[in-house]
């Protein structure tokens, strides 16, 4: 124990002696802003955990994103919005082969359109066989008339044969109209140019956030990758050529590895699921754009077309280590002696000096060479953690109203190496009370801070 530390204590005692001398008394307010002033009966429990376990949980060191599994490339299937689908062939989630049919169209008012401009060019045709004929007739009688009166046989043929040409151009359009509707009855199924997997059908021409989309979409057969999403605040936090790790959703020990080949930042999404998953409490604003990004990868062994996964930053939390390795957030950095709040043999708190080896700075983790055990229990380094306290391993059993975790924020008497701050015990003492405490009680604690010899006699 430092000689700061033992000063303290002794003088705290010395508070106490005086304090019994003098007619003064504990409060209950002094006890629960001074844990150790308490006399056993304190409803401070702390919560510890084996350390084993807390090495092999998820600590949120990466946030994680969703993604599916999709293939390189896609193709965009569009239909006619001037025609009336007749039939959807295949749903969503089906295997197409090229050439294979994905929409037929109706053809009935098609084909009666077809049968009337047949009529309509039949009737033309006749109008052209009897002009035709009027034109023998008057050809026949022009010759046996006198030469001053072919003339007006001569002008009424002019105005037949230009009759007939009109007639000849209306039954070329029609001709035109009929061949352009039995190409459309011809063409009157929509069929895949590639083999793959139906990922979407859009009936309506917009995707589920309402945005213009293809009529279905079709992802191609060959090399897999992930698509993620992430938020356009959190967009930072990635960049082309990070390293990631893909993990399954349902067994959690299944990983691959790839690396971020593409965010698209020039195609934002509207949504209002945030597509997005992090262990840590970050918020995220339900109506923010999302962005897509892609992630190449190593091998694809055991992945499915479709199946949603978890992309993590690769931070080397696959990397298997030798030994015992802690993360440093539970480690009290106490000058060259750190050490960890543990629970001893009788479920009280201690402090559990332990030697350090390597430090991994992208974990944050440091390899523990002595002090500490896998089985050891031990607590999370809260402010104003004392030996002594009762310790628990279900957490149900905390009362977080009790004194520990209700200190006052700013008389707060622990100073930045964890121990009791003398002149801060005084300036709470005098307010408690209302009064300047006599002076041989600061007389008394003033006199714990020799050295631990003088301390001692």
């Amino acid at each position: 124990m430092g000689k700061k530390s033992v000063g303290i204590l002794i003088g705290v005692a010395a508070v106490a002696a005086v304090l019994g001398g003098t007619g003064y008394y504990f409060r209950d307010d002094i006890r629960q802003m001074i844990p150790i002033f308490d006399d056993g009966t304190s409803e401070d429990k702390v919560y510890v955990e084996k350390v084993s376990r807390i090495m092999n949980q998820y600590t949120g060191v990466s946030n994680r994103y969703n993604g599916v599994v999709e293939t390189q490339d896609s193709y965009e299937v569009n239909v006619d919005s001037s025609r009336t689908i007749s039939e959807i062939k295949v749903e969503a989630g089906d295997e197409v082969e090229e050439g294979q049919t994905l929409v037929t169209y109706d053809t009935s008012d098609l084909t009666m359109k077809i049968e009337q401009a047949k009529l309509e060019l039949e009737g033309i045709q006749n109008e052209i066989d009897n002009y035709n004929k009027q034109i023998d007739t008057l050809t026949k009688e022009m010759e046996k008339v006198e030469e001053s009166e072919r003339y007006d046989y001569t002008t009424q043929i002019q105005n037949i044969q230009n009759s007939i040409a009109q007639k000849q151009f209306d039954m070329e359009s029609k001709k035109l109209e009929i061949s352009k509707e039995q190409k459309q009855v011809s063409s009157s199924s929509v069929v895949s140019k590639v083999a793959g997997v139906v990922k979407e059908i859009n009936e309506k021409g917009v995707d589920s956030n309402g945005n213009s989309a293809p009529f279905m979409t079709i992802l191609q057969t060959g090399e897999y990758r992930i698509k993620g999403s992430i938020d356009e605040q959190n967009v930072w936090m990635l960049s082309e050529g990070q390293e990631v790790v893909i993990r399954s959703r349902v067994d959690s020990t299944k990983t691959w590895s790839g690396t971020i080949g593409k965010i698209d930042t020039e195609s934002p999404q509207q949504g209002n699921d945030n597509g997005y998953y992090s262990t840590s409490s970050a918020g995220d604003t339900q109506s923010a754009s999302k962005y897509p990004f892609y992630v190449d990868l190593d091998s694809v062994d055991g992945l499915i077309l479709g199946q949603h996964v978890y992309i993590e930053l690769d931070q080397g939390q696959e990397e298997v280590k030798e030994g015992l390795w802690l993360y440093g957030s539970y480690i009290v950095q106490d000058e060259d002696t750190p050490y960890v709040w543990a629970a001893n043999e009788k479920n009280r708190l201690e402090k559990h000096y332990i030697e350090l080896g390597e430090y991994d700075a992208d974990m944050d983790e440091y390899e523990i060479v002595s002090g500490l055990a896998e089985d050891d229990y031990i607590a999370w380094p809260m402010a104003g953690l004392y030996e002594g306290v009762t310790t628990v391993t279900d957490e149900a059993e905390v009362d977080y109203s009790s004194p520990l975790y209700n200190q006052p924020a700013d008389e707060n008497l622990y100073d930045t190496e964890g121990v009791y701050d003398t002149e801060l015990l005084y300036d709470v003492l005098d307010s408690v009370y209302d009064t300047e405490l006599p002076d041989k009680m600061y007389d008394s604690m003033d006199a714990g801070e020799g050295t631990e010899a003088e301390v001692a006699e």
